[in-house]
């Protein structure tokens, strides 16, 4: 489980981006979009070489973003 303080500087919204919906630290990168890959069977591996800045932790987050939030 990641703590909030490290969910909070990793999920982030910028209404110029996506709407203000959530991102991964400010990029237009929409956890959505992480989610979705995911839901469509992608690995973690395969979604951090499509994505070469993107952190494990990262994704980490996106999912315990879901957990509390839900989407």
């Amino acid at each position: 489980m990641i703590e909030e303080y490290e969910l909070q500087k990793r999920i982030t919204s910028n209404p110029a981006i996506f709407g203000g919906k959530p991102i991964i630290r400010g990029r237009r990168l929409a956890i959505a979009h992480v989610l979705g890959f995911m839901k469509d069977g992608a690995t973690v591996e395969e979604i951090l070489e499509e994505y070469e800045w993107l952190e494990c932790e990262d994704i980490e987050a996106c999912i315990e973003w879901n957990r509390i939030h839900g989407m």
